[in-house]
């Protein structure tokens, strides 16, 4: 039960304590829960930026809309794809597999090759859209690692990629932003901490069969 309790402390903050950071532990581990999230194939092509620096965030706040989190929060976490995926990132993928698990390449080399053809047939757009869905599995990760170790977080779709980008120099690094998760610890006056939840009836939301 203690998950469903930090699950249901857990919301959307609309107010960060600025004097308030993440130790390098905390921030450690959300680091670590990004790179264990599941991702398709186990290709990992996305990539987690970590805003510290209180003059990036300030950049970013005219990008969010003037969502003020992006600004109070301890740090910004920016989740981001590879602006292409390619036969590249198959073959480190495998040779990872290789070293890690010391497979031999008789084995992976069946797959190294179908998974490098399913690569190379897929349009750009295509790849680009399954790149961006697996950002959104990264990010219910990493909020349901921020509850359980007490840290507040707050998801934001709205933004302005382009500008975040070029804020953020992330086209140097062949990036494009998705989404931002600012992270940190509630104001004590944030008035929508102490909203009670809503959600509908479970018996509404899931179907046994």
């Amino acid at each position: 039960m203690e998950i469903l309790e930090k699950l249901q402390w857990r919301y959307a903050t609309k107010k960060f304590n600025p004097d308030k950071k993440l130790s390098d532990t905390q921030l450690n581990v959300l680091i670590h829960a990004f790179n264990l999230t599941a991702t398709s194939y186990g290709l990992q092509t996305m990539k987690l930026v970590v805003v510290a620096k209180q003059e990036l965030k300030d950049s970013l706040l005219s990008t969010a809309y003037f969502q003020k989190q992006v600004v109070q929060a301890s740090h910004v976490l920016v989740l981001c794809i590879q602006n292409d995926i390619s036969e590249t990132d198959v073959d480190n993928y495998f040779d990872a597999v290789s070293t890690t698990r010391e497979t031999p390449e008789t084995i992976l080399s069946p797959y190294r090759n179908q998974l490098k053809s399913t690569i190379g047939s897929m349009q750009h757009s295509t790849k680009r859209e399954w790149a961006i869905r697996q950002t959104y599995i990264a990010l219910g990760n990493l909020m349901t690692v921020c509850a359980i170790e007490n840290i507040d977080s707050c998801p934001m779709e709205g933004f302005v990629p382009e500008k975040v980008d070029e804020a953020l120099n992330l086209k140097a690094h062949n990036l494009t932003s998705v989404l931002l998760l600012p992270v940190g610890f509630r104001a004590d006056d944030d008035m929508f901490s102490t909203f009670k939840k809503v959600r509908k009836p479970i018996e509404e939301v899931v179907i046994s069969l």
